[in-house]
């Protein structure tokens, strides 16, 4: 097996855990959770998850392959959106009990997901431009600093962004805000050494230089 076609497949499974990540981090997000104290939505560490996978890309696919992959997962979101609406659009058999309480999740979800396009692309964006920046600027090291800096500021616009849109009005927005961020903010410091393991891998496989990314 040749290390390209090891990459190859390595850059798939990254990019699905990045779009279900992101597609059931929506789902997730109508219940709030109380984590240390802080309350966020449930859906936190599931789209955490997706920074880190657009690090890992941006790092050893480079900027252009991260790009594409949030491209994708916003076509991923909008399938979701339409399907949630068609499963609420169908007819229930009579027979069924939990109308109810479907529509009482995915109906809120419908909100969430609109949120979810606003905050993803600029963050998401944002990221990715924020993490090529600081590579330029370090000359290539520092990876813990790019991947902290980068996540830290991303996730706080989405933050703002997605807590505002999907939840003012029904729910104190602030304490949200503030609570989201600083729970994303300490995955961002706790997942950098599984991004320096996922990086050293994937490089060491292709025979790659520490610094050299796939292009």
């Amino acid at each position: 097996m040749t290390p390209t076609i090891t990459n190859d497949k390595a850059l798939i499974v990254i990019i699905s855990v990045f779009i279900g990540s992101m597609a059931i981090s929506s789902v997730l997000a109508n219940k709030i959770i109380s984590v240390f104290g802080f309350f966020v939505p449930a859906g936190v560490l599931a789209y955490s998850v997706t920074f880190v996978c657009t690090d890992v890309i941006s790092e050893i696919w480079g900027k252009e392959k991260a790009g594409q992959t949030v491209v994708g997962g916003f076509i991923a979101l909008i399938a979701v959106l339409l399907l949630v609406q068609a499963a609420l659009f169908w007819q229930a058999a009579p027979f069924w009990k939990g109308e109810e309480a479907f529509r009482s999740i995915l109906g809120s979800t419908s909100r969430i997901i609109i949120a979810s396009f606003t905050a993803y692309l600029v963050s998401q964006f944002h990221d990715v431009h924020a993490f090529h920046l600081l590579k330029r600027l370090t000359g290539g090291r520092h990876l813990w600093l790019r991947n902290t800096v980068s996540t830290a500021v991303s996730q706080l616009i989405d933050s703002v962004l997605f807590i505002t849109i999907a939840f003012y009005g029904t729910m104190p927005v602030a304490p949200l805000i503030i609570g989201q961020w600083i729970i994303k903010f300490a995955i961002a410091v706790l997942d950098t050494p599984i991004i320096y393991l996922t990086v050293w891998k994937l490089r060491h496989k292709a025979g790659l230089h520490p610094e050299e990314a796939i292009v």
